[in-house]
């Protein structure tokens, strides 16, 4: 299955919107401000793993992180966008 279709089939689990493959540059920028300490998901707790890759829910209010190749969907653990994509 190609990441497109996959994309097709997975959505926001708490908005049900359509979610993005987030580009490189923002991507770098979050790992930078993991590293620093300053990123807190969406359950209030420190977010300290390095992120593989991630998926930005259409309205780009959140971030869901790929890790190991596998997107965390669960709510919780959301990454509120802290950096401007692009």
């Amino acid at each position: 299955m190609s990441v497109p279709e996959l994309l097709k089939m997975l959505c926001c689990p708490e908005t049900h919107k359509e979610l993005r493959i987030a580009e490189p540059a923002l991507l770098d920028q979050l790992n930078k401000q993991i590293a620093a300490g300053t990123v807190r998901n969406r359950g209030g707790r420190p977010v300290q793993e390095k992120i593989d890759g991630g998926l930005v829910r259409a309205d780009g209010k959140y971030l869901f992180a790929v890790r190991g190749g596998i997107p965390i969907m669960l709510v919780e653990e959301m990454i509120p966008r802290v950096v401007p994509e692009g």
